[in-house]
């Protein structure tokens, strides 16, 4: 089964989770703020993301402009980058959606479609 990581007061997280209702896609939904995704998932996820630790980040929230990420992240390895994401469930961009064979974070319609029919 598909986990859905989202925060209720985000709108992307409503307009996707509202897209998986209407194609009938069974997921659990977690809070991402409370229960942040494993190391597990985020080293899957940064395998889908081309490498790129800085997809795994809200960088439009405030915690990460408090914490100054945008100057620390290029300096942090794989496994502080994923301690600092798993600790702090609001760093982690929103939606996240990890399961069998499907692995994607922030909602973009067309590649959900492509993602799910596969």
């Amino acid at each position: 089964m598909l986990k859905f990581y989202a925060y209720k007061g985000c709108g992307t997280c409503r307009k996707a989770k509202k897209f998986l209702d209407e194609k009938g896609v069974s997921y659990e939904e977690i809070a991402i703020r409370e229960t942040p995704p494993s190391a597990g998932e985020f080293k899957t996820m940064l395998a889908a993301c081309d490498g790129e630790l800085r997809k795994l980040f809200n960088t439009s929230g405030g915690d990460y402009k408090a914490l100054g990420m945008k100057d620390k992240l290029p300096g942090l390895s794989e496994q502080e980058a994923f301690a600092l994401l798993g600790s702090n469930g609001n760093l982690v961009k929103r939606p996240f959606l990890i399961g069998d064979g499907v692995a994607t974070v922030g909602f973009d319609e067309e590649r959900w479609t492509a993602l799910l029919a596969g």
